[in-house]
């Protein structure tokens, strides 16, 4: 009796980092990946109650479908993001419809975005060297080097916030991030100078502002933002937002 095989099609996917930011011993340093196209096992996935309790159930699925030699917690964020995207138009096409205010009328409108017209943003990649920019604050004048985080960065994060939260009883803020992105101050790469350089008060907000800006601006990602057009010809820019009905088109109907 003769088995029936079945191909399931795939695609290269080109990443934001254009593989520059890896190793060149990384799989990922090719600058593209692999992804198959959803399958109702994905949609399996996507529609377990425990893995969306658990909030992953969104990484599962990605995990599912990239058939690349990767290690999923080296992408960067901005090249997981582009994959996300990839895997909403593999998945269930182009389109993704939008119920979006018109700030003209007042009224609720549905829009529909094509996923296909978002861009990567544009990135100077010269100012990397060994995977890290240099850049001097504008007012105390200290230097500081930093990296693009990764999927495992990210996990970290979110580990040391939570384990924070219960400590203190409150998330702390936005600046807990920079102890992971900056890898050195003025040369000093220990990890006891970079916090207490951000916990000491020493990185003044003059400074914090416009280096998050610079970090934003060097991160190589998927621009998520596009101007939509309402039926009375009102035109208003976006940012694509990845809701519920990103994966799960027409379910919130």
């Amino acid at each position: 009796m003769s088995e029936s095989k079945f191909t399931v099609p795939t695609e290269m996917v080109d990443l934001p980092s254009k593989g520059l930011l890896y190793p060149t011993t990384n799989p990922l340093s090719a600058g593209n990946v692999e992804l198959k196209y959803m399958t109702a096992k994905e949609e399996d996935i996507l529609t377990n109650v425990n893995l969306l309790r658990q909030g992953i159930a969104i990484e599962k699925m990605l995990k599912s479908i990239i058939k690349s030699p990767i290690a999923y917690e080296d992408l960067t964020l901005g090249d997981r993001n582009a994959l996300l995207v990839a895997a909403r138009i593999l998945g269930y096409g182009k389109d993704y419809a939008l119920k979006i205010t018109n700030p003209t009328t007042g009224e609720s409108e549905e829009i529909t975005v094509d996923l296909q017209t978002l861009k990567y943003k544009e990135v100077d990649f010269s100012v990397f060297k060994n995977g890290e920019v240099t850049y001097e604050l504008p007012f105390s004048k200290n230097v500081v080097t930093f990296k693009i985080l990764t999927v495992a960065d990210d996990k970290k994060i979110d580990d040391d916030i939570k384990s924070i939260k219960k400590i203190l009883g409150y998330e702390p803020g936005a600046s807990e991030r920079l102890k992971y992105q900056i890898t050195s101050i003025n040369g000093d790469r220990t990890q006891k100078s970079i916090i207490d350089f951000i916990d000491s008060g020493a990185l003044l907000a003059r400074d914090s502002n416009p280096l998050r800006q610079y970090m934003n601006s060097t991160t190589p990602d998927i621009d998520m933002s596009t101007t939509v057009t309402f039926k009375d010809g009102t035109e208003l820019k976006i940012d694509v937002p990845m809701t519920s009905e990103f994966f799960f088109p027409g379910l919130a109907d």
